[in-house]
């Protein structure tokens, strides 16, 4: 049994590497999630090809009793879903057992927005006179410029950018690349880090990366998050800020500056409008007031209003 779902595990991998073309740190979630069913099952003495939705149930009833959150759970639930259709496919079982599950109420939950002056704010918090100071000044510049996710940021490369063409080159979520419009202000920001960054040797491999930390060795998730909420705690903010609030607060100012939500959509990689339309959002009173001013009825009323006065 042990043996078996080693090999299972081992299948389900390469089915979300290269079937799926899901990221490393999306597919590292998926398995984190299905050792908790897979705790479950031993626990109980059961049967991972056996399993029923009665079963199933029971896993959830106990998630909800360790009071996980709903949102977890209905990512957990994706999981299960996503390895019980593996191994129908692999034809590991006949039956799907999680076809019925459904997923727990989630409200929307919008992070944190930074305006404009808190993004200046933050940003005149680094000293650039060191190399550190100028490469997490360059960072936070391509972050709210581009509206990268982290892991975007951490492995963007320096042949990634187009600076005659005001570009770079972004792989997003399943190796999917797009062109993001890039600003004069971050591409000034980038020429003088790689400038510093000539004075650090590279380690093997991270020759073309462009953001290092002092070993020459790619910057990490953790400390790109580090960094943020150090300036950001610098700057007398008091927001949770995350890599995360810069690419939604990229997506709110470019949509409340009347960008069209089809190209914010694009330069956020989005594969769905509907994300674009979740992750964007702009107060009620901003949207009537773009209708009142901008619909054709309202206009025509306004006109015959002006031409009796």
């Amino acid at each position: 049994m042990a043996r078996l779902t080693e090999d299972i595990f081992t299948r389900y991998k390469t089915y979300l590497k290269l079937e799926k073309s899901f990221s490393p740190n999306t597919i590292e979630a998926y398995q984190r999630d299905l050792k908790k069913l897979i705790a479950f099952i031993k626990e109980q003495g059961l049967d991972l090809k056996q399993l029923t939705y009665e079963d199933l149930q029971q896993f959830l009833a106990e998630l909800h009793e360790q009071k996980i959150q709903p949102r977890s759970v209905a990512r957990i639930i994706s999981g299960i879903k996503s390895f019980y259709r593996f191994l129908l496919i692999d034809g590991y079982i006949e039956n799907d057992p999680s076809e019925l599950l459904e997923m727990p109420q989630i409200g929307l939950k919008l992070p944190d927005v930074l305006s404009v002056n808190e993004i200046d704010r933050i940003l005149n918090t680094i000293d650039v006179s060191t190399t550190e100071g100028q490469r997490n000044r360059a960072m936070l510049e391509v972050l709210y410029s581009c509206g990268l996710r982290v892991s975007e940021l951490t492995s963007l490369r320096i042949s990634d950018i187009y600076p005659t063409e005001g570009f770079i080159r972004v792989e997003g979520k399943g190796s999917k690349q797009r062109l993001v419009p890039i600003s004069d202000i971050a591409l000034r920001e980038i020429s003088n880090y790689i400038y510093l960054r000539g004075f650090i040797t590279p380690q093997k491999g991270a020759e073309d990366i462009l953001f290092l930390n002092r070993r020459g060795a790619p910057l990490t998730r953790v400390m790109v998050f580090l960094i943020i909420k150090q300036q950001t705690e610098l700057a007398g903010i008091h927001k949770k800020v995350s890599p995360h609030t810069f690419r939604h607060s990229f997506a709110t100012h470019l949509l409340e500056g009347g960008a069209n939500l089809r190209a914010i959509q694009e330069m956020l990689g989005h594969a769905k409008i509907t994300t674009t339309e979740i992750y964007t959002h702009i107060d009620r009173e901003y949207l009537r007031k773009e209708i009142l001013e901008h619909h054709p009825r309202n206009i025509h009323l306004k006109e015959k209003q002006n031409n009796k006065n």
